[in-house]
């Protein structure tokens, strides 16, 4: 009788040990996507060692992330970090390889969102502040409001020591052949390029995080649409539309055509068919992309990480540059369909 009650009192704590174990990987449960920019992106048009050179790219700004969210670190500085490697790298139409407006200027637009307390900050338009996600993430934590654009944004910057350069910085090789080949082919008439995909040929940069305490996290960045006029600015910065994070549904980052984007206010809308319409993560992303940007004749693409840590990657064009990484081991780097 007594051997029974011992085995039976072994068997007991062994379940609690292994309740307590599962509990803890639970609360460890962490996830990392980011994205590079959706587009007209096949093997046909994407030399393999330009291939490589994404593939490097995406896995130094996935490692970033990564290392935050490891050590217990929160989602919304994971986002930052991801997104800042991106932002530092010419491949990418985000900071140092952002394409020229039609006035060959850089205008750079970024922003970031906290699922847990649906805190947000966003620039628009900013020309020398050398990484713009960190301007957006200084006017969500550092002002009282959402948004500041353009010469006032870049003010706020100085006055808060974000570092601060001479556009000349951002200006590659790419760039400046790219907004002159645009030229070339509109005869100097058109502000936007001839065709629906040409803004997507260097991606806007994006990251979507859930961190150990469950919190979601979304950032955005861009150098927006080649050859664009009159102070356009995109989706990217705008709260809703190309950013949105809500720890009680969805985190999503999206890359297009942003007048699409904007009118569809398309990462909210994402979020609230999970909240509104019980849809789960890939049918929201999926109605979003396939249904409703489609039939708009648009393209584009969206990352996303829902409450429990699922993941979407999804679009509509040839190829998205993509990575992304999860505390079970799971990762990849992808840039084709």
């Amino acid at each position: 009788m007594k051997h029974l009650l011992f085995l039976c009192f072994l068997l007991i704590a062994d379940n609690c040990a292994n309740a307590q174990t599962s509990m803890n990987e639970t609360k460890k449960t962490y996830a990392l996507v980011i994205h590079g920019g959706a587009g007209n992106i096949m093997p046909d048009n994407l030399p393999k060692e330009l291939q490589e050179r994404y593939k490097i790219s995406l896995e130094k700004a996935l490692a970033a992330g990564e290392q935050i969210l490891s050590s217990g670190g929160a989602a919304i500085d994971a986002v930052q970090a991801a997104i800042m490697v991106m932002e530092d790298d010419s491949l990418f139409n985000a900071g140092k390889g952002s394409v020229y407006t039609n006035e060959e200027k850089i205008e750079m637009d970024a922003s970031i969102m906290d699922g847990k307390d649906l805190n947000a900050g966003a620039v628009a338009g900013v020309t020398t502040i050398k990484n713009p996600i960190m301007g957006a993430r200084y006017v969500m934590d550092k002002s009282k409001h959402v948004m500041l654009s353009g010469k006032g944004a870049e003010h706020f910057a100085k006055d808060n020591d974000l570092e601060i350069v001479k556009p000349d910085y951002f200006e590659t090789q790419y760039n400046k052949k790219d907004i002159k080949k645009i030229k070339e082919r509109e005869g100097k008439k058109s502000s936007l390029p001839v065709d629906k995909d040409a803004y997507s040929k260097y991606g806007t940069v994006g990251a979507v995080a859930m961190d150990i305490n469950g919190n979601l996290a979304a950032g955005t960045s861009t150098g927006g649409m080649a050859n664009k006029k009159f102070g356009r600015i995109g989706d990217s910065p705008i709260i809703g539309a190309g950013t949105y994070a809500d720890n009680s549904s969805c985190a999503v980052s999206c890359t297009g055509w942003g007048e699409y984007f904007i009118r569809l206010v398309l990462a909210k809308s994402v979020c609230d068919r999970m909240s509104l319409q019980g849809l789960n993560l890939r049918a929201a992303v999926d109605v979003m992309i396939h249904d409703k940007l489609e039939n708009m004749g648009a393209t584009g693409g969206v990352i996303a990480i829902d409450k429990n840590g699922n993941i979407v990657m999804d679009f509509n064009t040839s190829g998205m540059y993509r990575a992304w990484m999860k505390s079970n081991g799971e990762r990849g780097v992808k840039m084709f369909e």
